[in-house]
């Protein structure tokens, strides 16, 4: 008898232990999302396991610490930031690319050729350029300042280290600013108040019509993320506020997206001194309660990989056109190991454990060269030995993705070391979220001896590319510079030449070597044509006096209102949402022109383990070009489209394939009349 009382007095205190361990942060949560606690008491992220077999990390929860909705940004008392002594930012933490990447030669140098130089002029020129927030960005008096901004329905909204402000984006007026950001946070209280740290992100979610502005906090290294998403379209009205505590370690270099199930981020992790890396790390917050204001949650898979892993970077939608229904978020690495790393996260919000965050395909990337492998005395400026870090080891921001219904594709880029000089190493992913993930395209532009560095690219509507970055050489000063190409010219090359959006006049001198973080270029979500850009240019020589700029074009190719995407009211997970209507959009009667003949003659041969060369045979004079489609296996007919190429080409390389596995292929040429019929079906397999 005593034996079993013991039992059960055993069984009694197991249980009350197992209910404190699940109710009590519970509790704990809900407390905190109603008023701001004391530190002791901030919500630490609580680790659930993974019932997924093919994961090996354990899915963490955070809770909000605290989270409200301001009052209008306009009616605040816009904080003007105590000023502080000059300070250049900490050099960035080196991450493995530096350690492990094997040089090679760039074989995706952009050719030139008389073709290319009758294409050059057609570049378009800005349509608005005007200056932005300028040093020392609200009295921080720092430097670099990171800068960053997005557009709107109405607006364009530029951040920096560490203020923001706010522009009509049909004048370039200011509406508001600039201000601190601090002005955001009033009111707020604890480390998003008192602590922000920079590294800050604007985005513009186009789905639900709202702003997106983050930026991290801590008291010593960055242990938060602090997020506000407006409630309307206007950027100068009031915000939904959260303050997320991610960890003890140190979160940096913070980059997020907009995705429809999620808001979602990547983060460089480095112990809590900053001296080791740990790896990367994605994030994943409750976008649904976020529109609505409501107590929100993240959920992450912790470090993905550990110290030897390359830094990644998530999707950003762009476009009217959405991810297919249940498309997990792609985030794309970048390539030292000589492939693009394409990982799926999908999350759950209703049932974290069931998150995953999985290496999805791994499509192989052309040689490069690190650019400042070991040094942040890197970039030449004119009038000075003074050097700028050029950051060749993670990609730049964004990751843009569209939908164009037929095809997805992703556009990105980063810096590399070619031909003696920097250049902007681009590329276009397709179909990450459905696969098979192909490199459409990818080239490094580098057309001559200036240099070019920290891109941004992005897409609009029809498939043009435009990448805007900073130039610079011993002969010039730091320039704002942009190029592009139309989705009808050549693959691989950003045909349409090149034009410069400002020329700055001085040369950052001194002891400084920090040249911004990253640069943005953003897409007009209403025409879905105008790009928008904002980097940094210095004035006069100078240590601590950058300037920003923001700047528009268009392709004139590029016309027509879009479908616009449907507004929906945010409603919490496992609400039901009405299927709004969409707008009809007139159809254009086109002018009929005759389609192309069909190629022929199609051979398909093996020349290693990862290559097939195609030829085929040009029957039409009238074409604009061929496109090439692929599918996997002996007998196989589930074709998709890879590649195309211009007129009068009548061969094809295709690389990154896997060894000892069959291919087969079939051509077709298309003009503005359509696509002719395909040519003879071409199979062969690579070696083994």
């Amino acid at each position: 008898m005593k034996a079993q009382k013991r039992w059960l007095i055993v069984a009694m205190a197991a249980l009350m232990f197992t209910a404190a361990i699940v109710v009590l942060p519970q509790i704990i949560g809900a407390k905190q999302s109603r008023g701001l606690p004391a530190k002791s008491l901030a919500a630490a992220p609580v680790p659930v396991r993974s019932t997924s077999q093919d994961k090996k990390n354990e899915v963490i929860v955070g809770a909000s610490v605290h989270n409200d909705t301001s009052p209008p940004l306009r009616d605040m008392k816009q904080a003007k930031v105590a000023r502080k002594a000059e300070k250049e930012a900490n050099e960035n933490p080196k991450v493995p690319a530096t350690l492990k990447h094997v040089d090679s030669p760039d074989t995706a140098v952009q050719s030139y050729s008389l073709m290319m130089s009758l294409f050059a002029p057609n570049m378009p020129s800005p349509l608005l350029n005007f200056d932005g927030v300028a040093f020392p960005g609200v009295a921080c008096n720092c430097a670099p300042p990171d800068t960053n901004g997005e557009v709107g329905a109405t607006q364009y909204v530029q951040i920096v280290n560490e203020g923001y402000q706010v522009f009509d984006k049909t004048t370039g007026a200011s509406q508001l600013g600039p201000a601190g950001i601090t002005t955001l946070w009033s009111g707020f209280g604890g480390v998003c108040q008192n602590n922000g740290s920079g590294d800050p992100v604007v985005l513009y979610d186009q789905i639900a019509n709202r702003w997106v502005i983050t930026q991290f906090a801590g008291v010593s290294v960055p242990t938060d993320e602090c997020i506000a998403v407006s409630t309307t379209s206007d950027a100068t009205g009031s915000y939904n506020r959260y303050d997320f505590h991610l960890g003890s370690n140190f979160f940096d270099y913070p980059h997020l997206s907009v995705w429809p199930d999620a808001y979602y981020m990547s983060m460089n992790v480095f112990n809590s001194s900053g001296t080791a890396f740990l790896g990367p790390q994605p994030f994943a917050f409750d976008r649904a309660n976020m529109l609505l204001g409501l107590p929100a949650t993240f959920v992450s898979t912790g470090v993905t990989g550990g110290s030897n892993e390359d830094v990644y970077l998530p999707s950003d939608l762009d476009g009217v056109i959405l991810p297919p229904v249940g498309a997990p978020a792609s985030f794309v690495e970048f390539p030292s190991t000589g492939a693009y790393r394409v990982f799926h996260f999908h999350v759950d919000f209703a049932t974290p454990a069931n998150s995953t965050f999985t290496l999805f395909s791994s499509p192989a990337a052309a040689g490069f060269s690190l650019l400042c492998a070991t040094t942040r005395s890197c970039v030449p400026q004119a009038g000075t030995t003074n050097r700028v870090d050029g950051i060749g080891d993670r990609l730049m921001f964004r990751l843009a993705y569209r939908n164009f219904g037929d095809h997805e594709a992703v556009v990105g880029n980063f810096s590399v070391n070619s031909g003696g000089v920097a250049g902007v190493r681009w590329f276009e992913l397709r179909n990450v979220t459905s696969g098979p993930v192909t490199v459409f395209q990818e080239s490094t532009y580098q057309p001559d001896t200036t240099w070019r560095w920290m891109g941004s690219a992005a897409m609009d509507q029809q498939g043009n590319i435009a990448v805007g970055y900073s130039a610079s050489s011993s002969a010039i000063n730091p320039q704002i510079r942009f190029a592009g190409r139309l989705f009808t010219d050549p693959l691989n090359v950003l045909t349409q030449g090149e034009t410069t959006l400002f020329a700055g006049a001085g040369s950052q001198t001194g002891t400084l070597n920090r040249w911004g973080d990253y640069s943005d270029l953003t897409v007009d979500p209403v025409d879905d044509c105008t790009f928008w850009y904002t980097q940094e240019y210095i004035p006069s020589n100078g240590s601590f006096n950058w300037r920003t700029r923001i700047g528009s074009f268009k392709f004139a190719q590029c016309g027509g209102l879009p479908t616009p995407t449907p507004t929906p009211t945010p409603t919490p997970a496992g609400t039901p949402t009405p299927t709004p209507t969409p707008t009809p959009t007139p159809t254009p009667t086109p002018t009929p022109t005759p389609v192309p003949n069909a190629p022929s003659n199609l051979t398909a041969t093996a020349v290693s383990t990862s290559q097939i060369n195609l030829a085929w045979t040009d029957n039409s004079n009238n074409e604009d070009g061929f496109k090439i489609e692929r599918c996997q296996g002996n007998g196989c007919s589930s074709f998709a489209e890879i590649a195309q190429v211009g007129p009068n080409v009548s061969s094809f390389s295709n690389t990154g394939l896997s060894s000892n596995t069959r291919y087969r292929y079939r051509v077709r040429a298309f003009n503005g009349g359509g696509n002719s019929a395909y040519s003879n079906i071409a199979g062969v397999r690579t070696f083994r």
